[in-house]
C-alpha cells in the first residue's frame, strides 16, 4: 500500500550567521505558555557561536534522542511543538514557504 504526507504547516528557522545576529525566535528558545500561564526557556536546545561568530552549531534534543544542528540546518517545529533539526537539501525538497 501507498502513502502520501499529508499537507502540514510547520514553523521554520534558516540557522545561519546572519540569522543568528538578528536574534533566535521565541519558538525556538522558550516553551509555551505552561499550566501556571507562564513560558519557560527551552532546554532541550543550545546554540553556541564560537570564535567570534565565525563558527555557529548546537544539540537539540529530539524525540529520537540528541541531534546536533550546523550552520545552514533549519530548525523545524514540528505538530506537537517538538523542534528538530532538518538539512537544508532536505527541507528544500519537502517545504514550500506558506505566505508569511
Amino acid at each position: 500500500m501507498k502513502y502520501r504526507k499529508k499537507p502540514v504547516e510547520i514553523e521554520a528557522w534558516h540557522f545561519t550567521k546572519e540569522n543568528l545576529k538578528k536574534g533566535v525566535p521565541r519558538w525556538v528558545d522558550h516553551l509555551p505558555v505552561n499550566k501556571n500561564g507562564y513560558e519557560e526557556l527551552n532546554h532541550d536546545i543550545s546554540l553556541w557561536s564560537q570564535y567570534g561568530g565565525e563558527k555557529i552549531g548546537g544539540e537539540i534534543k529530539t524525540l529520537e534522542g540528541k541531534m546536533t544542528i550546523s550552520e545552514n540546518d533549519y530548525i523545524i517545529k514540528g505538530v506537537h511543538s517538538e523542534l528538530y533539526p532538518c538539512k537544508p537539501d532536505i527541507f528544500e525538497e519537502t517545504y514550500e514557504p506558506v505566505g508569511k
